[in-house]
């Protein structure tokens, strides 16, 4: 069952729009991600959804709930985890958690419960009591993470929630996240990490210059591209000058060379292997192995969106997140 509809959502920051005619659905229970590279509409779709900001067009439905119209009583059943830490530095972890759930209208014996319960489920529990501003980047991560979901939200909405931590940080909170799908949340994250995406994601939307270009699981995001077969051999020595007569006798390959003692055989046809290792063969070389090398996401990403996986790091990297 479908719990969010976004239709012909739409952002403009004067003339330009962020956000253009971006459409999708997230079933209950699942995680839904948005993958794509700084600037491409990810934050600006995410605020839009949960009241933060007001779209130009469209429309956002939310557990049945019109999300334009009635954002107070969406904020109830949502919770966010922005982009930055939005907690009070002087605050301990566990005040923190206290504060954020009073304003959802926790009673005080309930949110102290549910924040002590946190923090152990978060690791957290040694360093509740000293102030947010002491805690490591993983860590402010994950207690913002507790505080998004403090008040038991049935959508969670988490925007870049590793970006800049280290990478057992990382690792924790794609478990939390994995958990907490467990628990029968629904669960919309945008990142510009491709393995992260397939890791942890049901289905992925790519999404460019404000537009969505792609949406389906890995499975089908991988079958909807036209791929090249590759088949890496491993070598006993060089095949620098076999190169040549390798791809004049098989017309239909390209041939690279990634080191001196393997050979990269490309084809948009399957590859037939046996005459490729009996010409070799005569010229007095053995393949000590010989492994199909499978197409990626970042493969697919790539094709679709034109968009080399490395940048979407890097752009990151100069926002200095």
């Amino acid at each position: 069952m479908e719990i969010v509809n976004v239709t012909n959502l739409k952002k403009l920051y004067g003339e330009f729009p962020a956000v253009n005619e971006v459409s999708f659905s997230i079933k209950q229970g699942e995680v839904f991600g948005f993958l794509g590279p700084n600037g491409a509409g990810k934050t600006s779709t995410i605020n839009m959804m949960t009241g933060l900001s007001r779209p130009a067009g469209g429309q956002i439905t939310i557990d049945r709930i019109d999300a334009i119209k009635d954002v107070k009583k969406v904020q109830k059943i949502i919770g966010v985890i922005p982009d930055e830490n939005n907690l009070y530095d002087e605050m301990d972890g566990f005040d923190n958690l206290c504060f954020c759930a009073s304003l959802y209208g926790m009673r005080k014996k309930e949110r102290e419960k549910q924040a002590l319960e946190l923090l152990e489920q978060f690791n957290l529990t040694k360093t509740g009591k000293r102030p947010f501003k002491a805690y490591s980047k993983g860590m402010k991560r994950k207690l913002t993470i507790a505080a998004g979901i403090i008040h038991n939200p049935k959508i969670l909405f988490l925007d870049e929630p590793t970006t800049g931590i280290d990478i057992e940080s990382a690792r924790q909170i794609r478990e939390l996240v994995l958990d907490l799908k467990k628990q029968g949340k629904t669960i919309f994250i945008t990142t510009h990490y491709i393995e992260e995406a397939e890791r942890i994601c049901d289905r992925i939307a790519f999404i460019v210059n404000g537009r969505i270009v792609k949406i389906g699981t890995v499975t089908e995001l991988m079958e909807s591209v036209d791929h090249e077969h590759k088949i890496k051999l491993q070598l006993d020595n060089g095949i620098e000058g076999i190169k040549k007569e390798l791809e004049d006798n098989f017309s239909n390959c390209r041939i690279e060379i990634p080191d001196e003692n393997s050979c990269l055989i490309i084809s948009k046809e399957r590859i037939a292997l046996s005459p490729i290792l009996q010409l070799l063969d005569n010229k007095g070389i053995s393949v000590y192995e010989a492994k199909e090398i499978k197409p990626s996401l970042e493969d697919v990403f790539v094709k679709v969106t034109g968009i080399k996986a490395s940048k979407l790091i890097k752009e990151k990297e100069k926002v200095g997140k």
